[in-house]
């Protein structure tokens, strides 16, 4: 266990292994995070976050807005980027937390946490938390340089199992636990430990510490994207083309005016497996509620399509892509007519 809680920390570049709290994923951790820090400030009845955070984030929100808490919600532009003015203006004295993510997991879109995190601490003492779930594994992080002071992780973004992920607590940073019971993890999570789960996150932490072979990922997504965009007409990039403010693995492609659930289906039936929008809420059959709030043209958000691609992906499996998008393209646009 102290040997994973260790090879996590180097892939977050945390000061010490003691900061890593293992966890049963992302939710978990993003509840945590926030719930622990309302319980460690019950004065403080304000919070700050997105309107494109993950529901792990979100919803929690929106039931604490109900419960009578102020949530600040942050707007982005058609790019899915921030206002950082606006964060800074957001700021009080009563801000618990704010809660923002390190990349969108519809879109790819990465917001500057580094910078983000000197805006809250210069400007308030809120806690600042991360949800670092859809960027570990395919960009660097170096937490022990920054001023975050809590980022989550999920064990299955970067090849471990479903069911295990880790919370980083900034020493120092007073985070109650969620459950009671026995001493586990340094008394901060009750619970006996999942040790296959937490030997395999290590093992996985120490698999994708090696960043070079995303430069093939990029490489595909690049082709995937460019050639997409080229040979099927309307086709629209949601987010930006910029490469220094997205993942290097992650596309998302709208074809207005058709279904993306269509197209997921014909993709399916191929052996392709592509999304519609968040893995997590695939099933709602409702345009993203990141898109929309993007403000991107409902025709065309129902029409987004994502496209993931890992380390293992092949030029090959890319090339087939390539090969019958166009076609199912071309047969959804002539049934819509």
């Amino acid at each position: 266990i102290e040997n994973s809680r260790q090879q996590i920390a180097d892939l977050l570049g945390a000061n010490a292994a003691g900061e890593i709290v293992f966890t049963s994923g992302g939710t978990e951790s993003n509840n945590w995070a926030i719930f622990g820090t309302l319980e460690a400030n019950p004065h403080k009845k304000h919070i700050v976050t997105t309107r494109v955070e993950h529901e792990a984030v979100r919803k929690v929100c929106e039931k604490l807005e109900k419960n009578g808490f102020e949530i600040t919600w942050l707007e982005v532009d058609e790019n899915g980027f921030l206002d950082l003015d606006e964060l800074k203006n957001s700021l009080r004295e009563d801000t618990a937390i704010v809660s923002v993510m390190l990349a969108n997991n519809e879109t790819g879109i990465l917001f500057p946490v580094k910078k983000i995190a000197l805006i809250v601490k210069e400007n308030s003492d809120a806690i600042f938390h991360v949800d670092g779930v859809n960027a570990v594994g395919k960009v660097p992080v170096d937490l022990k340089n920054t001023e975050i002071d809590l980022f989550s992780v999920s064990g299955h973004k970067f090849h471990a199992p479903k069911g295990i992920g880790a919370l980083y607590v900034r020493r120092g940073v007073d985070l109650p636990s969620l459950s009671i019971g026995g001493g586990q993890e340094n008394g901060k999570r009750a619970g006996t430990e999942a040790v296959h789960q937490i030997v395999a996150i290590g093992a996985a932490a120490k698999l994708v510490k090696d960043f070079s072979v995303m430069e093939k990922v990029h490489a595909l997504r690049d082709k995937l994207e460019n050639e997409i965009l080229n040979k099927i007409p309307n086709s629209r990039l949601n987010g930006t083309s910029d490469e220094e403010k997205r993942l290097p693995n992650t596309l998302n492609i709208s074809f207005p005016n058709l279904n993306g659930e269509a197209i997921l289906a014909r993709l399916n039936d191929l052996g392709v497996c592509v999304s519609t929008g968040s893995a997590c809420n695939a099933e709602t059959h409702t345009a993203s509620d990141v898109l929309q709030a993007m403000n991107i043209p409902y025709s065309q958000a129902m029409g987004a399509v994502r496209f993931s691609l890992g380390r293992y992906n092949t030029e090959l499996e890319v090339d087939f892509v390539l090969q019958v998008l166009p076609k199912i393209i071309e047969e959804l646009n002539e049934i819509s007519l």
